[in-house]
């Protein structure tokens, strides 16, 4: 019992009893319902039947939960957050705190799974503004906007929790040209599809049959009833708009829409028909008919709000395991692009990509916040950064891929075995040294734990509720086999890694770089101010050494100093903390400044990114460049050749013609602007450049 009331206890959970139950469990004793013997179980179970919930075996939850829960995990119910009594009792202590000036703002978590997040940030923006009528609450969601896909401007946010600027500065620092040559290699070596896209396709449909056919069912049920309501389509079958309501979702090119219940938006228009598109090409013409009264339906005209509510509600949590949870651990062609709101589907981007996304977000969200690591990305920012030079070289990792599946070892799928590598070389610790046993098998027993969850989440050999722990001793066996003491792989891996790290070091450094220079608030996962060479979590989660950094950063080295140790991660937070410290010497040219590319004349004009900030009389231009294996200058250096930088140079506006600039990463020096400087100058002796003027006022 608890607090004298009986209660029904399975293990660590409890479950309430009907009042109304108490006597008949006085009269019979608690002894008549123990299980251990057949009557009480009979006893146990005439009992349970009379309550307000039915007890069930959790694998049915797929198939028959009639809750709402977070993505697939039973224990977590959705709230009806849109009932106002709730919405204010689940919020009244985060308002408290915000009205007493303790905390200055909110992120939020998972929008899309409410029901109307539109209007959720709508009635929290106008909350925060009647608590606090003098201040503006700093206001972002956790939004993963698909290809194309724009978040409004009418939410009354600030923008985006950051996934979107994390996709775009990855996508800069992959090389597009490499994406063919990539995709065929991973299609020969595994007999996989060389395109996400047909990943994807298969993830939706399978997510959709074995985690959300409950949903599916309620969806199709809501939607049936409209069918039923218009004389035109009172003989659409159920099973007809499950399968029409199955083609629409398994190619929907972004989480959700919006609205429900009214007319679609333009953005969600755009959307729906690249869904509509695409399920109709997939589909016999029998199909169409049905399609099109989805269409109809789901927001081409106004309609059920409770179908197109379920149907929204559907769409995001499906995407999110379909996607990010099953498909991008199933597809390997380069995994640095598999990440939490990355477009997989495309391997890299262009400098004039990434300065449009920097325009649009000055004009619509210059608050936005830009990350590059947060709790829930696959593959720590530096790792991916160094990944990103494969790009660049795909005929040397083919030929490192050939020597390493030329090892004799009891190996596991060729798919999971391309990826392993991946993340080996992508990883490998800047510290570790081939020989080092220990720090070896260290290195391994982290990357187990990324290996066995991304088998699981893979769902082809194994997974979470139905382990093949057959398959996954050979994969487990393999990964230290390689890592093992006297192992052929070791002087490969380690050979390979030399290769890439320097190129992805200035990866690294430039993200940081970007992050903090662009129209956008930076945000910095803990513990990235050094190198972050985390994986999913829980490794990512791990304790942080924050007394080094403290150290580091009161011994306040600047970056330029740090080239010689550029290993031990100090020359990356020595850049945080320069260019910190320049924001808050300059606020307004951060916050309201413009942005304007600038060009880049010669033969790397598509290896370098620059552009122009200026607020009044304060100036900032950075240069930083990209694909930068070629550029290196050789060895354990950071540095870029400056013979190849002199082929090319920077086109500087007029109106700065004459100012001189001094250097943020190399204090004392600087330079006076004129109307072409070469690359040399700006990138010769460190592989960034932030040069600034700053008005005294």
């Amino acid at each position: 019992s608890r607090g004298g009331e009986p209660v029904i206890r399975y293990f660590d959970s409890e479950f309430p009893i009907d009042p109304s139950d108490y006597a008949h469990i006085a009269e019979c004793g608690l002894e008549s319902f123990d299980t251990s013997n057949p009557s009480g179980r009979c006893q146990l179970h005439t009992l349970l039947e009379r309550q307000h919930y039915r007890l069930a075996w959790w694998g049915v939850a797929g198939d028959e939960i009639n809750w709402r829960r977070f993505f697939d995990i039973n224990g977590l119910a959705g709230l009806r957050i849109e009932v106002p009594e709730v919405f204010e009792e689940t919020h009244a202590t985060l308002f408290r705190l915000y009205a007493d000036g303790l905390i200055d703002g909110f992120r939020v978590d998972h929008v899309d799974g409410l029901s109307d997040p539109p209007g959720y940030c709508r009635r929290l923006r106008q909350r925060l503004n009647d608590l606090a009528p003098g201040r503006h609450a700093y206001l972002v969601i956790e939004k993963i906007l698909g290809p194309e896909e724009v978040l409004p401007t009418d939410w009354g946010v600030d923008g985006t929790s950051g996934y979107d600027f994390m996709n775009e500065v990855s996508a800069l620092q992959h090389d597009s040209a490499s994406a063919e040559a990539l995709g065929r290699l991973w299609h020969d070596l595994t007999h996989r599809s060389a395109a996400f896209d047909d990943e994807e396709v298969a993830a939706r449909k399978e997510i959709l049959r074995i985690g959300f056919d409950s949903q599916l069912r309620s969806v199709t049920a809501a939607l049936h009833r409209v069918a039923r309501a218009d004389r035109a389509t009172r003989d659409v079958s159920a099973a007809r708009v499950r399968a029409g309501l199955i083609a629409l979702l398994s190619h929907f090119p972004v989480y959700r829409g919006y609205d429900a219940g009214a007319t679609r938006s333009p953005i969600d228009q755009a959307a729906f028909a690249k869904a509509l598109t695409a399920a109709k090409a997939a589909t016999p013409e029998s199909m169409h008919a049905i399609l099109d009264h989805l269409d109809r339906w789901l927001g081409g005209e106004p309609g059920d709000k409770v179908a197109g509510t379920r149907f929204q509600q559907l769409c995001a949590p499906m995407a999110a395991k379909s996607v990010e949870d099953t498909a991008m651990y199933r597809y390997g062609r380069l995994l640095s692009r598999n990440d939490v709101g990355f477009d997989a589907a495309r391997l890299g981007g262009s400098v004039d990509d990434f300065h449009r996304a920097c325009a649009d977000r000055l004009a619509t969200f210059p608050d936005s916040m830009l990350a590059t690591a947060t709790h829930d990305h696959k593959r720590g920012e530096d790792l991916r950064a160094r990944l990103a030079v494969i790009s660049e070289i795909p005929d040397a990792w083919a030929r490192f891929l050939e020597q390493c599946r030329g090892l004799d070892a009891k190996r596991p799928d060729p798919a999971d075995e391309i990826m392993l590598y991946q993340m080996i070389v992508g990883a490998w610790p800047l510290d570790l040294d081939a020989s080092d046993a220990a720090g070896c098998r260290a290195f391994a027993e982290r990357l187990a734990v990324w290996q066995q969850k991304a088998l699981r989440e893979a769902k082809l050999r194994t997974n979470w509720t139905s382990p093949n722990e057959a398959y996954e001793a050979v994969a487990k066996d393999f990964l230290f086999g390689l890592l093992s003491e006297g192992s052929s792989f070791l002087p490969l891996a380690r050979s390979f890694v030399e290769a890439i790290t320097p190129a992805g070091a200035v990866n690294g450094l430039t993200q940081t770089l970007l992050k903090m220079t662009v129209p956008g608030m930076p945000d910095f996962f803990q513990g990235t101010e050094f190198w972050d060479f985390s994986l999913v979590d829980p490794d990512n989660r791990r304790p942080v050494d924050y007394e080094a950094r403290r150290s580091s950063l009161a011994a306040g080295a600047v970056a330029s100093a740090c080239l010689g140790t550029w290993r031990d991660g100090r020359i990356k937070q020595a850049i945080i903390r320069q260019v910190l410290e320049l924001r808050r010497r300059a606020p307004s040219l951060f916050a309201g400044g413009d942005y304007s590319p600038l060009p880049v004349k010669g033969r790397l004009e598509q290896h370098v990114l620059a552009f122009c900030r200026r607020f009044q009389d304060s100036v900032l231009i950075v240069v930083a460049p990209r694909l930068v294996h070629r550029l290196m200058r050789g060895g354990d250096q950071i540095l870029l050749d400056p013979d190849r930088l002199r082929s090319s140079g920077l086109s500087l506006p007029e109106h700065l013609h004459g100012r001189h600039l001094q250097s943020l990463m190399q204090p004392g020096q600087g330079v006076t602007i004129q109307p072409d400087i070469s690359l040399d100058t700006w990138l010769g002796d460190f592989p960034l450049a932030v040069s600034y003027a700053v008005d005294a006022a």
